[in-house]
């Protein structure tokens, strides 16, 4: 199997991080494989921003599992605090991923699930555990929105998009087992 392949098999989705933090140049090689992607009509609109800010990190998630504990659905709430209770598992990084609307409409988000997986497979190929976190995006969808935004570096007109969560595991879990079943061939 070749290393691609290898480090595709191997990436899960840490739940469980420790305290320490990757080191600045891997999280600068992250960066550049993620701004080496792929976007639509090379329009690459989204940045990346990496957070070491444990304090902001801290601050984004305690606003999220509020946004989270108000929900009329608690399901979704439920189902973390069942876990870890924690939204962002302890993560002592992360890089988030601002985008700016496109068109046709939606084409920013593919874009960002894009970068999304360039930086977890990246992560995983340096050794990094990490977890796609689109619910950090939930600080975001409160009155505190601009306030992150601006903290955070946001450019003028850019959302949130998705994040990823980067660390070192506190406890290690084995990838899910694909479903073959899933595949399909037209001939």
């Amino acid at each position: 199997m070749n290393e691609t392949l290898k480090t595709i098999s191997e990436r899960y989705s840490c739940r469980s991080f420790n305290e320490k933090k990757p080191s600045d140049e891997d999280l600068n090689q992250i960066a550049n494989a993620v701004i080496a992607s792929p976007s639509g009509m090379n329009r690459q609109n989204w940045r990346v921003i990496i957070v070491k800010n444990r304090e902001l990190i801290d601050e984004m998630e305690s606003e999220g599992m509020n946004v989270l504990a108000a929900m009329p659905d608690q399901s979704t709430y439920k189902r973390i605090m069942s876990r870890t209770g924690t939204l962002y598992y302890n993560a002592p990084c992360m890089m988030i991923f601002p985008i700016e609307k496109a068109e046709p409409a939606g084409a920013e988000l593919v874009d960002c699930g894009i970068v999304s997986q360039t930086a977890a497979l990246a992560a995983t190929s340096l050794g990094i555990d990490n977890v796609i976190c689109g619910l950090a995006g939930l600080c975001f969808a409160t009155e505190k929105a601009d306030c992150f935004k601006k903290r955070l570096g946001f450019p003028d007109g850019f959302e949130f998009g998705c994040a990823i969560l980067l660390g070192y595991a506190d406890k290690v879990t084995a990838p899910h087992v694909p479903d073959t079943s899933k595949i399909s061939i037209v001939l």
